[in-house]
């Protein structure tokens, strides 16, 4: 198995493309054909593989969290401000890993797949990322 952590600046809410760098490290490992879990490091955050040939796809999907999961909801835990507990659930409805086949030694996606961190916070985050790869 071949581990390795990234960090992921943001800057608020929205999708950022990773794929590219899960890529690299998949190309470092010593895995022709096996598996590949990517792993976010944060309960506010989230994973997601999704379309990356057009942006309106990631804008839709952010407005529609923004309209499922609102930030004017009735919730008990709000120290951390108004938008932490529906960053929670959207994470809790998303995914906080993904497991991805490489095939060839590159990851085995469709042609319009990308993996995208979800960023759930309005304010700037330096994201932590796993990337395990093992056959």
């Amino acid at each position: 198995m071949y581990q390795k952590d990234f960090s992921i600046s943001t800057s608020g809410q929205g999708l950022i493309e990773i794929t590219n760098q899960i890529e690299e490290i998949v190309a470092q490992s010593t895995t022709d054909e096996g598996l590949c879990n990517v792993f976010v490091k944060h309960t506010s955050a989230s994973l997601l593989i999704q379309e990356n040939a057009s942006p309106d796809v990631l804008t839709d999907l952010n407005n529609f969290f923004k309209e499922l999961v609102p930030e004017s909801g009735s919730y008990l835990h709000s120290t951390e401000g108004p938008d932490d507990m529906p960053a929670h659930i959207k994470n809790a409805l998303t995914l906080s890993s993904l497991l991805i086949p490489v095939k060839n030694k590159s990851l085995d996606l469709g042609t319009w797949q990308g993996i995208f961190l979800f960023e759930h916070r309005h304010s700037k985050f330096k994201r932590q990322v796993n990337v395990s790869v093992f056959n």
